[in-house]
């Protein structure tokens, strides 16, 4: 099981951003869940994959719920600033990734959090709704509305 969690590390992170929009959130949430994953073990017939993915998604649901009730969450723009800009490619570069972060933010978390296992992290729908506990016409019609909402979104 460790080589496996270690292959699905970086992807396991970029879904840990994608939830909490921040590095160090991420980061945070990327350890938790590694801990609680080495802690109590995959279950007997599961990917490790897939049982990762959801344990990371259960641990920001529980995180998210604690916030919401101290305060309202702001997306992070430490990933933008990180790092050198050099020169106007990636100026534009970062604009965009930043108007698109926004954008996403304005989709409902369960629409955001489909859009971005398919579109992000290359998962199949099965895996999605394995890993979300969803039927597979959920993670659908989710993406469906998500993408529907991204192109009203983008065109205003």
């Amino acid at each position: 099981m460790n080589e496996q969690l270690i292959d699905i590390l970086p992807g396991l992170r970029r879904f840990a951003w994608s939830l909490t929009q921040s590095v160090h959130d991420a980061d945070d949430l990327l350890q938790a869940t590694v801990e609680r994953l080495l802690k109590k073990g995959v279950p007997d017939g599961v990917e490790v994959a897939r049982w990762a993915f959801t344990v990371c998604r259960n641990l920001w649901i529980d995180e998210y719920r604690s916030r919401r009730v101290r305060k309202s969450t702001n997306v992070d723009t430490d990933l933008l600033e990180a790092g050198q800009i050099d020169g106007e490619n990636d100026i534009q570069a970062q604009m965009e990734l930043k108007k698109v972060m926004e954008i996403m933010q304005q989709l409902p978390e369960e629409q955001r959090l489909t859009l971005t296992l398919v579109s992000i992290q290359g998962m199949s729908y099965l895996d999605v709704a394995q890993a979300l506990e969803i039927p597979v016409g959920t993670v659908m019609s989710r993406l469906a509305r998500a993408r529907s909402k991204l192109t009203e979104l983008v065109r205003t």
